[in-house]
């Protein structure tokens, strides 16, 4: 910050000052300021063009915002200008992965592996990319290699983790995840002066505080863990999503529920919720996995939402179709609504469950015969009600399919080709949902071939008049 400060007098002195703009473009970057960066950085680039740390340093920034096309323009002019600049042909790659170009990635971390071959980052990503393809006895192989030479760092030990958990390793994969405290982008969570509690000690007459650490699905998908912690004699102190507290309220086991941020009693210990299962040794036939475990929101609330669905004469399918764009991988697992289209035309009644609509989704669901209440929707509770109200949810892989498989809703979750870690490869079904079942992504990495399939499903059951 400070380093800032003065870069950014030398340009209140001389606004162009070729070197103070580069460097103030470079450490807003450091700083998360992606688009203050991008505009020094465009300065840079009128005062000195073809300047390759110049175009690098703009990538980065691009890469940041998840503009992935111009981040791969400047990395490749760059490395027309400096060819063979190892930090650049690692840019290359990230911004190729993102684009779904996970061959043509590899290829580029290869490269410039050959230039730094102990580079922790680039080993990262190149194992990253054989778990993207699936070529998972390379990155193992890879991970051991890394280790070996102990070159490791938290980055690797979390996405070997994730690469464990994937495969069913649940014994090393848990403990592994522990590493999300200390990688680059830590897991937001308080710093407490209390012990961490993880399973050890006995917490017979405690107050334990479980607190969120990760997302909205996550929070909802192991807080099936809090009635197993209340009953080794623990008072349980809830923390969660603000959008989740009112759902969460009455929740087994909870003595108190909070929403994130608000004012915490006494307690004794913590556990982050993402913990849990590390604290109860899950493995893929321990997982606690009952039918529906969240309570059911007020018959008020179901009430008035049927009210507005209308007459029950057809099949209600609830539809979410994107996650967080923020989310690292939102390009692999999000999808647009034109392409779940497809689906419309079957006679069937459909309910949008979509809450952040996408600028390019809104003029599509304009025309749709999507029935759309999202605006209605204050926090989960609400949304829970309106998913008792239907018999299917179709969604990607987002805090609603965890929602309505959670309450027990018949929910069809279309996964990319390689997805994220809970829900493991090669099967249709879930350990943690009984009523879920998934559609995968064929090596053709797009959701055409997916929603084929569920197109066929559903119209078996539109056909049979059934509900699944």
């Amino acid at each position: 910050d400070h380093a800032l400060l003065s870069f950014q007098h030398v340009l209140k002195l001389d606004p162009r000052d070729q070197d103070a703009v580069y460097k103030c473009g470079v450490l807003l970057h450091d700083t998360g300021r992606f688009e203050e960066a991008i505009a020094h950085l465009n300065v840079c680039d009128e005062l000195l063009p073809n300047h390759a740390p110049t175009l690098q340093a703009r990538a980065r920034a691009l890469l940041g915002l998840r503009k992935f096309e111009q981040a791969l323009a400047d990395d490749l002019r760059a490395n027309t200008l400096a060819p063979g600049d190892a930090d650049t042909l690692n840019n290359i790659g990230a911004c190729l992965q993102s684009l779904g170009r996970e061959d043509e990635a590899l290829v580029s971390f290869n490269q410039a592996l050959e230039r730094l071959p102990d580079s922790i980052e680039i080993l990262n990503n190149k194992a990253n990319i054989l778990r993207q393809l699936q070529r998972f006895d390379e990155a193992l192989a890879l991970y051991d290699n890394i280790r070996a030479r102990h070159l490791d760092n938290a980055t690797t030990n979390w996405n070997l983790a994730l690469l464990q958990m994937l495969l069913g390793n649940f014994e090393s994969g848990w403990a592994g995840r522990e590493a999300r405290w200390t990688t680059p982008d830590p897991s937001p969570y308080p710093k407490f002066n209390q012990p961490m509690w993880l399973g050890t000690e006995s917490i017979e007459g405690k107050t334990i505080l479980i607190h969120v650490d990760e997302g909205l699905g996550d929070t909802i998908q192991f807080v099936r863990y809090v009635p197993d912690v209340a009953a080794r004699g623990a008072r349980v102190i809830l923390v969660v999503e603000r959008q989740l507290a009112s759902l969460l309220l009455g929740f087994p086991g909870v003595s108190q529920c909070l929403a994130f941020s608000d004012p915490l009693p006494a307690f004794d210990m913590h556990c982050p919720i993402g913990s849990l299962p590390l604290a109860f040794n899950t493995r893929l036939d321990t997982i606690p996995a009952e039918r529906a475990y969240l309570p059911s929101p007020q018959q008020s609330r179901i009430q008035e939402w049927n009210a507005r669905l209308g007459p029950r004469n057809r099949l209600r399918v609830g539809l979410a179709w994107s996650g967080s764009r923020t989310h690292r991988n939102d390009h692999n697992r999000s999808t647009s609504l034109a392409t779940l289209s497809r689906l419309l035309d079957i006679d069937a009644t459909f309910v949008s469950l979509q809450k952040d609509i996408r600028d390019n989704d809104r003029a599509e669901l304009g025309k749709s015969n999507i029935i759309d209440l999202t605006a209605e929707l204050s926090d989960f509770e609400d949304t829970a009600a309106l998913v008792k109200c239907l018999d299917l949810v179709i969604s990607v892989d987002t805090s609603v399919a965890h929602l309505a498989s959670a309450l027990g809703c018949p929910t069809w979750i279309l996964l990319p080709w390689t997805p994220d870690y809970r829900w493991l490869l090669d099967r249709d079904d879930s350990p943690w949902y009984p009523t879920a079942r998934l559609f995968r992504q064929s090596q053709t990495r797009d959701y055409a071939s997916v929603l084929d399939r569920v197109r066929s499903e559903l119209l078996k059951l539109t056909a049979a008049r059934s509900f699944p």
